[in-house]
């Protein structure tokens, strides 16, 4: 069944996207992915022409339902970084009555940053809290390891519970070390990227990948 709202616009831009996935497919070799996890892998291979994604992408088995139901109950996106939300397609957010969200550039973020010498992802990922963002919200982080840290100290001292964390930040400061602590939460499904890779065009493709199968179960 070909999706209406998540498919490229054009007949042709369609099918390059679908050649696209099936040499993906092709190129792929066999993979370890559940028939629901696949899709998200080979839209973020697709996305980098990166085929190591095939065995650095790694899931909480409860991720991808928990957050199809986030996608389909119309909740909130957090990100890090305004490329995020700038890389999302609003006709697709919008067909869920999903909004996006980013607080990085705010004035009083980056006053308070200031103040605490703390970074901004930091006191972005404190404002989201304090707008009652965080909770049952789908958590995207590509590009700030301190954003997935301080994420991490919420859920853990403060209760947040967010329905998803997407954290795959790329660098090479705590990037990977911050990956390996959230993958160590039960109560809270994650998607992360192992190791230094990451950044944020693999989050877009992420979560373009769940907006195009929650189409699917609509």
């Amino acid at each position: 069944m070909s999706n209406k709202v998540t498919e490229q616009l054009t007949q042709a831009g369609q099918q390059i996207e679908h050649n696209s996935f099936a040499i993906v497919d092709s190129e792929a070799g066999d993979h370890s992915y559940t028939d629901e996890q696949w899709p998200l892998v080979r839209r973020m291979i697709h996305a980098s022409a990166d085929f190591e994604f095939n065995g650095l992408t790694r899931f909480h088995p409860d991720a991808i339902r928990v957050g199809l139901q986030a996608i389909l109950d119309g909740r909130s996106i957090v990100a890090d970084v305004e490329m995020i939300c700038v890389g999302l397609s609003k006709p697709r957010l919008n067909h869920f009555g999903v909004t996006c969200h980013h607080f990085i550039s705010d004035d009083d973020v980056i006053a308070r940053a200031k103040a605490e010498n703390s970074t901004r992802a930091v006191q972005a990922m404190r404002k989201a809290q304090r707008e009652g963002l965080l909770d049952n919200g789908i958590i995207a982080i590509g590009n700030a390891p301190t954003a997935l840290l301080e994420l991490k100290r919420l859920i853990e001292e403060d209760e947040v519970r967010p329905a998803l964390v997407i954290g795959m930040p790329v660098g090479f400061v705590s990037a990977e070390e911050s990956k390996q602590a959230i993958a160590t939460l039960d109560g809270t499904p994650w998607i992360i990227t192992q190791g230094r890779k990451g950044g944020s065009t693999l989050v877009v493709s992420a979560i373009h990948a769940l907006l195009a199968e929650a189409e699917q179960k609509q």
